[in-house]
């Protein structure tokens, strides 16, 4: 039975979600909720203009100037969420889509979009001390210091198994440190519009200055799945990577998807092909999925929710939302 059916724990914890603080855009008082990637001055030679034109020239799902659709499903129980018909090019339900909120893991699906762009999936990186320092209860793909991996290894752990670790060791291995690959995503989502966005890191750990939107997300997507290896490993439900240690010896492992659609543990809605998503969890984000289906009439779709209160609530909401809207 789904977590809103089965008991108020959830809704319970929304309302101290929303009251508290502890989520996405109630914690504005860290960062200015008007600011941007340009005016942080991580963008050193690109224009505002350059981003409008784009947007101008593009052809986009509507950025909407207020919620609808909101009354047709459970919406409270998310700080934001969005249907678009790719396809159609018709933004067909919005929630809060231009709130500035924490995209938690959500953030490694632009990583792998400025990996892919940057980088060479063949090219072998060596672990860093730096990539395997992560907190005990942060997600990582269990690498280690040395080890010898290729981008494209390192890509399935970072978006399968979400590992933290790996998508350090990509930025490293792409620009050979976190700060520059970190200017580039930054330079990157301004190139494709995403002007609301502002990135610290590549892997989505919680850190203030670290938000993008809705319609950013959709953005940023909507760019990402027109290179074919993206698709590729966005839709991958599991990988089995055969690398190196520091001592030359053969180390596999064997990485399964967290998108519960993708791994068989959650159904979509009938009519309904999921193609790839990636989920994202920290304490102020709340639970967040962003998901690429098509509908029975093959229209590509990309939905998105960002702040459940827990995670039956965001399959809950994300069903509920394609049901109703996308077909």
């Amino acid at each position: 039975m789904k977590c809103i059916v089965k008991s108020s724990f959830c809704v319970l914890l929304s309302f101290l979600l929303i009251f508290v603080g502890g989520c996405g855009k109630q914690e504005t008082g860290d960062y200015d909720i008007y600011q941007t990637s340009y005016q942080y001055g991580v963008l050193k030679g690109v224009s505002e203009e350059l981003s409008e034109r784009h947007l101008m020239g593009a052809s986009l799902c509507k950025n909407p100037t207020a919620d609808f659709g909101t009354d047709l499903v459970t919406s409270q129980v998310a700080q934001g969420a969005a249907l678009f018909n790719v396809t159609e090019q018709q933004t067909l339900y919005a929630q809060n889509i231009n709130a500035q909120l924490y995209p938690a893991s959500t953030t490694k699906i632009f990583t792998l979009y400025v990996a892919l762009k940057y980088g060479n999936l063949d090219q072998e990186m060596s672990v860093s001390p730096n990539a395997v320092d992560q907190a005990s209860d942060s997600s990582v793909c269990h690498l280690e210091e040395g080890d010898i991996l290729t981008l494209r290894q390192a890509l399935y752990g970072m978006m399968l198994r979400s590992g933290n670790d790996a998508a350090i060791a990509v930025a490293e291995g792409v620009s050979g440190d976190v700060d520059s690959f970190v200017a580039l995503m930054n330079q990157e989502a301004l190139l494709l519009g995403a002007t609301n966005t502002h990135f610290v890191n590549p892997n989505g750990l919680h850190d203030d200055q670290h938000y993008t939107t809705v319609y950013d997300m959709y953005l940023m997507l909507n760019e990402a799945v027109k290179i074919p290896a993206f698709l590729e490993i966005f839709g991958a439900t599991q990988y089995d990577a055969i690398y190196r240690d520091a001592r030359g010896n053969t180390k596999t492992q064997h990485w399964v998807t967290t998108n519960q659609y993708i791994s068989g543990r959650e159904s979509a809605p009938d009519g309904f092909t999921v193609i790839g998503g990636k989920t994202g969890t920290t304490g102020k984000a709340g639970y967040c999925l962003v998901l690429l289906s098509e509908n029975a009439d093959r229209d590509s779709l990309i939905s998105i929710v960002f702040g459940a209160d827990c995670r039956s609530n965001l399959y809950y909401l994300m069903n509920q939302i394609l049901r109703q809207f996308g077909s």
